[in-house]
């Protein structure tokens, strides 16, 4: 019998020391695993669509900041889903006019103009980080806007913490006027080639639909430029209300556009508590590009020092702050299409 209960404690002992190694392992593994992913993400294309892995490896070239390549990369991920559903959709035989093909090509050439890789000169946009917002060292390309940010400066209206706030929402504005431009110029394009075409079996594939889709859009942004331009001349001659449900500039610029849209009372209140909790999503994600860019400087100085295990765990940190900034601003962007996409149904709604 003692030799049995013995021969028990020693199968017991055996269990618990396995267990022990298995979750030590277990966990290794699964870090493993999350660093064989990395690697082979990085090998096989960061995705799966192969001009976007052109883009951004180009990207990478370019040296962009920490945080602009963490724009790019959520940009180039809401791209890649919608070249995806694309493809399916044109297998389906779903999209005969190719305009949700060209679509697709003017968004592409939006995000590369954005990040200043269309080939032109300065036609990179303002850096939206936050952190860097030193309001002498960028101008606003509008005589308007100048004007108005002048006379916000010296009004003694506004303490250190508003007038960064107020120095935001016009950047966002001039990034808004920057990228009416390019889709213009897109559109005006396209219209030259249908404009040239000969063949009056080719001009019968271009629908009035299309164009008229592309020039609602157009409208729309117009809109909103034109809204935010009213409410930043206000705010600069009067200061800002203490009041105010919102203080980021893409969710003023959806709450003012949703007021005018064709929402009911309860559809209008239920609207406005998601844009709080997609403010909520945004702070989260201004705080990790905050974290990223800090990390980014702290990397660049441990590498000078030549300590690897300080260089190891900053590595790691760094890697993990530019994941979740990357998800993060997806998850921003996604957002931002689907609340954008149901207002401007709204807006169509009123104009039937």
């Amino acid at each position: 019998m003692a030799a049995l209960r013995a021969l028990v404690g020693l199968v017991a002992a055996f269990l618990l020391a396995a267990s022990s190694r298995a979750s030590k392992y277990s966990r290794e593994a699964n870090e493993g695993l999350t660093a064989a992913a990395g690697a082979k993400r990085r090998e096989t294309g960061e995705f799966r669509v192969v001009r976007l892995n052109q883009v951004w490896e180009k990207a990478q070239r370019l040296h962009l900041s920490a945080v602009k390549l963490a724009e790019l990369h959520s940009d180039l991920k809401i791209q890649e889903k919608d070249e995806l559903s694309w493809k399916k959709l044109k297998a389906e035989g779903l999209d005969e006019d190719g305009e949700k093909e060209a679509k697709l090509r003017r968004n592409l050439n939006v995000i590369m103009t954005k990040y200043g890789m269309n080939g032109k000169k300065d036609s990179q946009l303002v850096d939206t980080n936050y952190i860097k917002d030193g309001t002498e060292s960028d101008t606003l390309d509008d005589p308007r806007l100048e004007k108005l940010w002048s006379k916000a400066k010296t009004s003694g209206k506004f303490s250190d913490e508003e007038l960064d706030k107020l120095w935001r929402e016009f950047k966002h504005h001039k990034e808004k006027i920057h990228e009416y431009n390019i889709l213009l110029e897109t559109v005006s394009r396209t219209e030259d080639i249908h404009k040239n075409v000969i063949n009056p079996s080719e001009e019968n594939l271009v629908k009035e639909e299309i164009l008229h889709n592309k020039h609602r859009e157009l409208k729309d942004k117009l809109r909103s430029i034109n809204q935010g331009f009213e409410r930043l001349r206000k705010v600069s001659h009067q200061g800002y209300d203490a009041t105010s449900e919102f203080e980021e500039p893409r969710v003023i610029d959806l709450w003012d556009m949703a007021k005018s849209a064709n929402f009911t009372e309860k559809e209008l209140e239920s609207f406005r508590e998601e844009l709080k909790h997609f403010e909520a999503k945004i702070e989260k994600h201004h705080h990790y590009q905050k974290q990223l860019e800090i990390s980014h400087e702290k990397l660049k100085h441990v590498e000078g020092t030549g300590d690897k295990e300080h260089l190891n765990r900053n590595r790691e940190k760094y890697a993990m702050l530019e994941e979740k900034t990357k998800e993060l601003g997806y998850k921003v962007k996604k957002h931002l299409q689907d609340l954008s996409s149901r207002i401007s149904q709204g807006l169509q709604h009123n104009e039937l």
